[in-house]
């Protein structure tokens, strides 16, 4: 049977070009695939919603420090770098608990009105990027806003967020080594932001977590709320991807568009349709199967890893009927999406990026009604066989584009 199993080439430019055809077409072949990734080896992956949920939230596959690549981290910075998302069982599942009232949905939606002047401020600053008309949307919208957002929430000082910017862009351009070289800057800042707040608790994440310390039995250790602000800087841009793809989605899909104009109400469930059929995440962070395991009639063995292939399973036509068309009035399945993982480390900040890409959506339509793609799609796509995104996103904010 392992011999039937098959693979898909990571290096291939057709994969590469549109995941979602390649993977579709081993996804209906078999359930299992396996990758191939240049100096890592083969990697299993489920290409079918049913099993690759299943395996996200199956405790026979952990994640471990493998699942995360971080090359030349500084020695002193390594007690900070066992963060929860690699962490399994009843040590994940302690921290999870004292973080996760700080990141419900009702939570979120009570920062949406400390959001919604960030991205008023980033609209208020756009037509000053023009150059003949056109701006990137990307580069002067999509990629500050979660970052600033993010220093807001957490409670950055002003005058510290210039640098916390800086950071942010590191961590959205995801290199490495510039994550490595710019970690001794974020984990100081995170000791130096936590110093007011235990003095003085306000209406923001870190206070949320220094009343968690204080407040619970089971508390967080200093190298545990230091660790937690720093994935929370990391985990905060999370959003800028998907803001851009689905501003992309939506001009390139006028019908959509128009609907979504004549009834803004439709945003909450536009948002989760864009994220289904474009989010940034092609693969779940790979897991590491914790003893040998059959899936599908291969053995999958201890140590092995295997990953989920998140844009195969959210575009499954056993969940998701007629999954290729972009519909943002589509009937909520009686299963949702994977674009936030599944399982015991679905993504904390899932809630905040929701409505983070709600507001930014929101008020960008509403300012801009004219707003046009400059370019096709596919010239801007980046060829990244890890992540959909663009490389960049240039828009007239007040014209119309013939490339639709």
């Amino acid at each position: 049977m392992t011999d039937d199993i098959p693979e898909i080439d990571l290096t291939d430019i057709q994969v590469i070009r549109d995941p979602f055809t390649a993977y579709g077409d081993v996804r209906e072949r078999s359930p299992l695939a396996r990758l191939r990734i240049p100096g890592i080896g083969p990697v299993w992956t489920l290409t079918r919603y049913e099993g690759a949920r299943a395996m996200l939230g199956d405790p026979r596959f952990e994640i471990n420090s493998g699942s995360f690549l971080r090359p030349g981290v500084p020695e002193d910075c390594l007690p900070y770098m066992r963060t929860m998302s690699e962490m399994e069982g009843a040590e994940h599942a302690r921290l999870r608990k004292l973080v996760a009232p700080a990141f419900s949905p009702r939570r979120a939606e009570q920062f949406r009105t400390r959001m919604e002047p960030i991205v008023a401020r980033l609209l208020d600053d756009l037509p000053g990027h023009a150059e003949d008309g056109v701006v990137d949307l990307l580069r002067h919208f999509a990629r500050p806003l979660p970052i600033d957002v993010i220093c807001e929430l957490v409670g950055i000082p002003d005058s510290d967020r210039p640098r916390w910017r800086e950071y942010g862009a590191v961590i959205a351009s995801g290199s490495g080594q510039g994550l490595a070289e710019a970690l001794p800057g974020i984990i100081a800042g995170a000791k130096e932001a936590l110093v007011p707040r235990r003095a003085e608790p306000v209406d923001d994440l870190l206070s949320d977590l220094v009343r968690a310390q204080a407040d619970d039995g089971d508390r967080l250790s200093e190298t545990e709320m230091v660790t937690m602000v720093w994935l929370l800087v990391l985990a905060g841009q999370t959003p800028f991807n998907l803001i851009a793809n689905a501003v992309a989605a939506l001009l390139s899909h006028p019908g959509q568009l128009a609907a979504l104009r004549a009834d803004p109400a439709l945003m909450p469930r536009a948002v989760e349709e864009l994220t289904r059929w474009g989010g940034p995440i092609l693969l779940a962070v790979p897991r590491y199967a914790r003893e040998d395991v059959e899936l599908y009639g291969a053995e999958i063995r201890k140590g092995d890893p295997i990953t989920a292939a998140v844009a195969s399973a959210n575009h499954d036509p056993r969940v998701f009927p007629d999954p290729a068309r972009l519909d943002i009035t589509r009937p909520a399945p009686s299963v949702s999406h994977l674009g936030f993982s599944h399982g015991p480390h679905f993504c904390l900040g899932a809630s905040l990026a929701r409505v983070q890409t709600q507001a930014a959506l929101t008020a960008l339509l509403h300012r801009h009604p004219d707003l046009a793609l400059t370019t096709t799609v596919e010239e801007i796509r980046a060829l990244d066989p890890g992540t959909w995104r663009l490389t960049s996103l240039p828009v007239a904010l007040n014209g119309k584009s013939t490339h639709i």
